[in-house]
């Protein structure tokens, strides 16, 4: 009965470390798909696209250092989502949570829905971002 027990309470969280893997890997994913073009392949803002823009781009693996060694996830989210109004009008970056949402558009069954969906990318992608931290 203990074996069975233990079984049954490791299934959960092996069930998340892959969920964690997989979200990794899909940030990943998305970064390099629609980030790195400004952020470059590393996160360092050097993309090849950034010398074309008219406003610095950010450098993305000292997120953690500017902010007392911890993460913004919260703010990192917000900022990658842009529809919460934590940017100013007409800013540089693309509106990424309403992309993921036009793409998701009717998405249903397993996922919850084109919102669940728009919002496992973005969190996919906070965590990629914080991996790649320095």
């Amino acid at each position: 009965m203990t074996a069975i027990k233990g079984i049954l309470t490791a299934i959960p969280v092996l069930a998340l470390a892959a969920a964690a893997a997989w979200g990794d890997e899909m940030g990943k994913q998305d970064y390099m798909q629609g980030c790195a073009g400004c952020h470059g392949e590393s996160g360092l803002g050097q993309g090849p696209v950034a010398d074309l823009l008219n406003v610095p781009v950010p450098d993305l693996t000292h997120l953690s250092a500017a902010n007392g060694g911890e993460f913004p996830m919260l703010k990192v989210i917000h900022i990658i989502d842009g529809r919460t109004g934590m940017r100013a009008h007409g800013g540089p970056m693309p509106i990424w949570g309403a992309v993921f949402k036009a793409e998701a558009e009717g998405a249903s069954g397993l996922y919850g829905g084109d919102e669940a969906v728009t919002r496992g990318r973005i969190l996919s992608i906070a965590y990629y971002l914080e991996s790649i931290q320095q």
